[in-house]
């Protein structure tokens, strides 16, 4: 699917206060027929809309809708993060936020960017994984930020971890810790996560796409079918959520002036910090690279923020990327 069109919206506006409206009603009011009403509710829920059609009461929002509103992001910045700020783009659906950045490094997009999204058509984990996220619910944040050498971003994606923590913690969430490189977890559950993507010279200027996902409110049916245990926003704070808006204003609040800092600082400043989120810290596991799977005991990390990780043959070596998973009775 491309896009949303206005009936699309004039249904969705309909029913974001979480009532019922019949077929025959919202027909009525928007001047179409029901069957061209059913059309467009099968089509929203293929975005992950989650409506409830109930026989004889019509159709219901489980839900209401915020949609992404610039005005309202650009007003809850801080003066320092709007300062920092390049263009800001909010897109009904894309491809990938992320790869709409990658694209827009050759067109020379300031850095300090922000593409953000209501829906993904192709949205993207690590690994060539694909991220979940129905339309309108949860953060689909991509970020552009210029280096001038490519060694300035060693480390990036745990101090942006760090940073994340703090921006949620801010709002009242606490309870959330990382699972290396790049999720965010609460009780062993993912809540979010952080993709990285770097273009540029080898030894010069580069520019890199941090891409942030946060699970702010994902339908039942949706969690049941990831492979892997997930967590909500709307089920951590009680239904008492954050608005959308406001909560992508806090992670820039906290993101842009790491970015600024980090050529400077590196990941130095929050070894420590990411050490105290550690969620498998000295748990047995299993790590991926590639083909390759070695089974053994995460130790730690080192300055670089490479996972230094034991064997079972006692040899510690440190890797710049791998999937780890616990081995059983450590989840």
């Amino acid at each position: 699917m491309k896009g949303i069109d206005a009936l699309d919206k004039a249904v969705l506006q309909r029913l974001k206060d979480g009532g019922f409206y019949s077929g025959t009603k919202l027909a009525d009011d928007l001047g179409v027929s029901r069957a061209t009403i059913w059309k467009h509710v099968r089509r929203l829920e293929a975005l992950g809309v989650d409506i409830v059609a109930w026989p004889g009461k019509g159709y219901r929002l489980t839900a209401p809708i915020e949609w992404l509103n610039e005005t309202l992001i650009l007003e809850a910045l801080s003066p320092k993060a709007r300062g920092l700020m390049g263009v800001l783009e909010c897109h009904a659906v894309i491809d990938s936020t992320n790869s709409k950045l990658m694209r827009s490094l050759e067109a020379n997009m300031p850095t300090g960017s922000v593409c953000l999204a209501e829906y993904q058509t192709a949205g993207r984990g690590r690994i060539g994984r694909s991220w979940v996220a129905p339309f309108g619910a949860n953060v689909c944040l991509s970020l552009l930020w210029r280096f001038q050498e490519p060694a300035e971003v060693a480390g990036l994606s745990l101090a942006v971890g760090v940073i994340l923590i703090r921006a949620l913690s801010s709002l009242g969430l606490l309870g959330v810790s990382l699972k290396w490189p790049n999720d965010l977890l609460v009780g062993g559950a993912k809540l979010g996560g952080i993709l990285m993507e770097m273009s540029g010279e080898a030894h010069g200027p580069s520019g890199v796409v941090i891409g942030i996902g946060i699970n702010r409110q994902l339908p039942k049916k949706m969690m049941k079918e990831i492979d892997q245990p997930v967590i909500d926003l709307h089920s951590l704070f009680k239904g008492a959520i954050p608005g959308r808006n406001l909560l992508i204003s806090t992670l820039l609040n906290h993101l842009l002036p790491l970015l600024e800092q980090y050529p400077n600082e590196g990941l130095s400043p929050y070894l420590d910090e990411w050490r105290s989120f550690h969620a498998h810290q000295g748990q047995a596991a299993t790590l991926e690279v590639g083909d390759r799977r070695v089974a053994g005991r995460i130790v730690d990390i080192n300055q670089e923020g490479l996972l230094l990780f034991e064997d079972e043959e006692g040899a510690l070596k440190a890797y710049a990327s791998g999937d780890v998973r616990l081995r059983p009775g450590n989840r």
